[in-house]
């Protein structure tokens, strides 16, 4: 297939060019060579390089940085993916989205199916749940994968802030009362690889299996590289930002599993491996 990918320099674009450039074409696109929030560039864009499929990969992530920057993060998050999917209707091929367990409000204690009732809290949130909305709105063949708490080789992120912080702090204060699902990036794009290759659109949670709090997260990092500190719980009242992050958000695989394909492994796998490249 030819698969145009935007945010082709993010951490998860990094793997999916791994994963996917040995089988494929691929037309590698930054913020630089295409904005995805430029409207007639975007299309234009998809009508000259007529793919098979587009991967938006391209966000704006910064959760507080989007409080701050709502109109930046509304664009982006928003518009960019409204773009794509005009896009792609011109030329009619489908429209991979990630998208985020925070389209939910953490309030529901249990893990969440494709079809639980949204209600971001914050802009980060907000903002995406505009571009779901936009692609579902625009395009009959899309899928859009939700996913949590990534982290990978190639981008900033929770284990490797943990393992920074830790060569400078004995002890460490980090968040007990928000659970997820660890995400490695290269799992994500190879959960991903497979799903471009049916035809089985619609919405997915796809994420590492089993699930944490930051705390316990933070505790394992620590255990599998071998590092001693001392982790100290507290509350996310505590341990006040800007954006408000949803309580509970375990994203539960069910229809990802329902169509056959096999769960992701344990995020303590996958962590391990992951400690093991960036030592």
């Amino acid at each position: 297939m030819k698969i145009l990918i935007t945010g082709s320099n993010g951490m998860l674009g990094h793997d999916l060019i791994d994963v996917l450039e040995d089988k494929h074409e691929l037309i590698l696109t930054t913020s630089s060579s295409l904005d995805i929030t430029d409207k007639d560039h975007v299309i234009n864009f998809i009508k000259e390089n007529n793919p098979d499929i587009v991967i938006n990969s391209a966000a704006y992530t910064n959760v507080d940085g989007c409080e701050e920057n709502v109109e930046l993060a509304f664009e982006v998050n928003g518009t960019g993916p409204r773009n794509l999917a005009l896009g792609c209707r011109e030329v009619g091929c489908p429209l991979l989205h990630i998208s985020t367990d925070y389209v939910f409000n953490g309030k529901i204690t249990r893990p969440l199916l494709e079809d639980d009732e949204i209600g971001p809290n914050s802009v980060y949130g907000k903002s995406k749940l505009e571009g779901e909305i936009a692609i579902q709105e625009i395009l009959d063949k899309f899928f859009i994968v939700r996913t949590a708490w990534l982290y990978g080789v190639n981008g900033g992120n929770f284990p490797k802030t943990m393992l920074e912080l830790a060569k400078n702090h004995p002890e460490i204060t980090v968040v007990t009362d928000e659970v997820g699902c660890p995400t490695y990036t290269l799992d994500l794009a190879k959960a991903i690889g497979e799903l471009i290759e049916t035809d089985y659109y619609g919405i997915y949670h796809v994420t590492n299996s089993d699930s944490c709090s930051w705390f316990d997260f933070a505790k394992y990092i620590f255990e599998v590289a071998e590092v001693d500190v001392k982790v100290i719980p507290v509350t996310a009242a505590e341990f006040a930002r800007p954006a408000p992050r949803p309580s509970y958000s375990v994203l539960d695989n069910k229809k990802w599993i329902e169509k056959g394909f096999k769960p992701l492994r344990s995020y303590k796998e996958a962590v391990k491996e992951y400690i093991n490249i960036i030592k």
